[in-house]
This record gives structure tokens, C-alpha cells and sequence, in this order.
């Protein structure tokens, strides 16, 4: 009798409390990901809600918005401590990026029927998700350059306003729209802009800005669609943690591995999406999504990722596979980080 008292007791905290849990829990493992990689949350965090099912997607967006103005806040204070951001660029790019931040949920509701929101915003993620799988490509291999050769980084670069606004719009507009992207584009948009930027420079100017553009893209989704707390504080109180935790094993753990796999991740993410979304290439919608097509290009794309990455690392007079770096010569190789 007590065991079946204490069972209905379990299954109905857990009917209660579910969606709670798994949001900790997501947040968590995301944060945790995040501060060993220093890639953008809103990526991974907003496709793993929306397929755990604890809202729709403009509920878990707002949400993640929400947190990240959170946790995004102290590592700019970190970086603003330690005078690592560019305030005149960061400057720039927040003149283009709050305000379209801010606009980004209130155009999508002035030129979409209310039925049809939510499925624009599924197929805007899934897109959004695939572009920043591309920029975190591209990141990698630059990266990877960086690390084999000798050109000096640091200085302090001649900022361009107009493009640096223009990269700031953009950024703002996905953010606004879908959360992903202010870790992810404008970060590589930055790299390719600024390329003598040294990459603390570049993580706290990107962290810097990223703080009133996800403040504002919080402050409009919440107006648009208002904000559910029942999601928004679990992912805060799983969040915070799970980034102080990575940030403190990131030295022990194969950081360019996992970044490697957040590409697949994110590209099988955003498929996902748009098969859910019914985009007409995949399907037309949640009666003919196709997951073993989506598993198999997940698996595609790893191998292929694993053999171009090979072949990038011997470009680079890397060992293809095994160790991280060349055994240096002191005549011609400086130290080389991790990769």
C-alpha cells in the first residue's frame, strides 16, 4: 500500500515537475559545453528544448534569450576586467545589433498570420542552426591555420564602421528571430573582418556586445510572445553552473573534438527542425518527417567532416590523425596551441 502511495506520490511530482527537470538538465549539459568551448549556447540550447518538448518554440526561445542575458553578463564582466574587449568595436557592433535585435520578433508577427508563427520560427531555427554549423566550420579551420603559423595577432585593428554595423544588423536580426547566432555568426563574421585580432580580443569583444544585444532581443520576445518562468528559471539555475563547470575542465578536456562535434550536431539539429517544420525538400510535416534520413546524413557528415579534417591537418604539416601537434623544431616551429 505505501509503495503504491509512494509511487502515485514519484509520478506525480514528475507530471509536475517534468518539463522543469529536463530544462535543468538541458541547461546544464549545454552550459557545460559552452564554457569548455566557448561556442554560443543559443545553438545548441534552443533545438534541445524545443525536441525535449518543454514549449514551442517561440516560448523556448524568449527563454533562452532570457538566460543567456544571465550567464552571458559575467563572462563579459570577466573579459571587461581583464581590458581584453574592444570597446570601439564592440561599440560598432551594437549600434547595428540592438536595434535589430529588438525588431527581429516584431517583424516576423507584422508580416506572418498569427496560425502560421511558429512554423516560421521552426523553419527560421532549423536554417539559422545550418548557418551557424557552417560559420563553426570555418572557425575550426581557421583556428587551425592560426595555430601553424607565425602572424602576429593582438594589435589593435583599424576598425571599418559600415561593415562592422552591417555584421552587427545581421547578427541582430537572427538573434532577435531565432536566439542563435551571437556566438556564432558574429564571431566569424569578426574573425574574417579583423583577422589580427587575437582571440581573447575577439571572445570578450563578442562577449561585450553579445550582452545588450541578447538583453534586447529578450526584452522584444518577451513583449511579443511574454515570458514562461516554468522554463526560463530551470534553465538559469542549470546554465550557470554547467559554464562555470566547463570553463574549469576546458583545460583537461579535447575541446577541438567536441567542437567538432557540435557541427554534426547542429547540422542534424537544424535538418530536424526543418523536417518537423515540413520544409517541402524534407517532407510536409510532422506525418512524414524522415529521422532515419536525417541519422543517416548525420553519419555521412561525420565521416566526411573526420577524413576533410585529415586532410586539412596534413595541409597544414600536421600529423593527420594521433597527436594534436607536429613534434616542433626549434629552428622553425613556434609552440602551437591545440587543435
Amino acid at each position: 500500500m505505501w509503495s503504491l502511495a509512494q509511487q502515485a506520490v514519484t509520478e506525480g511530482w514528475f507530471a509536475g515537475h517534468g518539463n522543469a527537470v529536463k530544462t535543468v538538465v538541458a541547461g546544464f549539459l549545454v552550459g557545460t559545453v559552452v564554457g569548455i568551448t566557448g561556442m554560443g549556447g543559443g545553438a545548441l540550447m534552443t533545438p534541445a528544448l524545443i525536441f525535449l518538448g518543454v514549449g514551442n518554440a517561440s516560448t523556448v526561445v524568449t527563454a533562452d534569450l532570457t538566460a543567456a542575458a544571465v550567464y552571458k553578463s559575467g563572462g563579459a564582466l570577466v573579459h571587461w576586467r581583464k581590458g581584453a574587449p574592444n570597446l570601439r568595436l564592440a561599440g560598432w557592433l551594437m549600434l547595428g545589433s540592438i536595434p535589430m535585435a529588438f525588431l527581429g520578433p516584431h517583424l516576423l508577427h507584422w508580416f506572418a498570420a498569427p496560425s502560421q508563427i511558429e512554423r516560421l520560427l521552426q523553419l527560421a531555427i532549423g536554417f539559422a542552426l545550418l548557418l551557424a554549423a557552417g560559420t563553426y566550420a570555418v572557425r575550426l579551420y581557421v583556428q587551425l591555420r592560426r595555430s601553424r603559423t607565425t602572424e602576429r595577432t593582438g594589435g589593435e585593428p583599424v576598425i571599418r564602421p559600415l561593415p562592422t554595423v552591417l555584421i552587427g544588423a545581421l547578427g541582430g536580426l537572427l538573434v532577435g528571430v531565432t536566439s542563435v547566432g551571437s556566438g556564432s555568426v558574429i564571431m566569424i563574421a569578426l574573425v574574417m573582418l579583423y583577422p589580427a585580432l587575437s582571440a581573447l580580443k575577439l571572445v570578450g569583444t563578442d562577449l561585450v556586445q553579445a550582452v545588450p544585444l541578447v538583453l534586447a532581443a529578450a526584452i522584444a520576445n518577451i513583449l511579443t510572445y511574454g515570458l514562461d518562468l516554468g522554463v526560463a528559471l530551470p534553465l538559469v539555475l542549470g546554465s550557470v553552473p554547467g559554464s562555470l563547470l566547463g570553463a574549469r575542465l576546458a583545460p583537461k578536456v579535447p575541446a577541438a573534438v567536441i567542437r567538432r562535434g557540435i557541427v554534426v550536431v547542429l547540422t542534424i539539429s537544424g535538418l530536424a527542425l526543418l523536417d518537423k517544420a515540413g520544409w517541402a525538400p524534407l517532407g510536409a510535416g510532422k506525418d512524414q518527417t524522415h529521422p532515419v534520413l536525417i541519422a543517416l546524413i548525420g553519419i555521412a557528415l561525420l565521416l566526411v567532416m573526420s577524413v576533410v579534417w585529415a586532410l586539412l591537418r596534413r595541409r597544414q604539416g600536421l600529423p593527420m590523425f594521433g597527436s594534436r601537434t607536429r613534434p616542433p623544431t626549434p629552428a622553425v616551429d613556434p609552440p602551437a596551441a591545440s587543435h
